[in-house]
């Protein structure tokens, strides 16, 4: 087999902006960036470039905590559960202006039970 590349996931609760950073490190607009909410629905996974360092990027839609959504707020946590279990590093993201949320630290909480980098943006 080949070389894997490195996965990092950029994970936050729903409407964070993460799509929009997920564009900004690939210098792209392949992400789906909507005004709605909850748009990202499934993973976007494309390989980046960080000083000369090929990784996968995997853009993932909204976490909320458990057992406080809808089925669908379930199964969109669930993916991005799944990519945060298969990340080498994760990005959570926040938004500042609305400063951090219960949600927030809700996925900070469960984000320091891995045992790999988190950076926060």
């Amino acid at each position: 087999g080949g070389v894997s590349l490195p996965v990092v996931a950029v994970v936050g609760r729903p409407n964070v902006g993460k799509s929009t950073l997920f564009n900004r490190i690939l210098g792209s607009r392949e992400a789906v960036v909507a005004e709605e909410s909850g748009v990202t629905r499934d993973q976007h996974i494309r390989v980046g470039e960080w000083r000369d360092r090929n990784f996968l990027l995997v853009d993932t839609g909204g976490i909320i905590p458990f057992g406080e959504g809808d089925q669908f707020h379930e199964s969109v946590s669930a993916v991005a559960r799944d990519a945060i279990a298969h990340a080498d590093a994760i990005i959570l993201v926040v938004d500042v202006r609305s400063g951090i949320t219960d949600q927030d630290l809700a996925v900070a909480r469960e984000l320091r039970g891995q045992d790999r980098p988190v950076v926060l943006e």
